[in-house]
């Protein structure tokens, strides 16, 4: 759990001062969003390129 806390930390600091706390929410959302959609590709957890243009298609009609 430290290691989350540093990177977090560093994260923040990395950031401009006139940073909001919306902003560093948004970007933890996100680092963690892409974070579990890495994991999910490691474990072979995804779907084709064509599978996905049929949910979107679906999606969007």
């Amino acid at each position: 759990m430290a290691k989350v806390k540093e990177e977090v930390i560093k994260m923040i600091q990395k950031m401009p001062e006139e940073t909001s706390v919306d902003d560093i929410m948004e970007e933890l959302y996100f680092r963690k969003k892409v974070g579990t959609g890495i994991e999910e590709l490691d474990r072979g957890k995804s779907i084709s390129h064509k599978e996905a243009k049929k949910h979107l298609k679906k999606w969007l009609s």
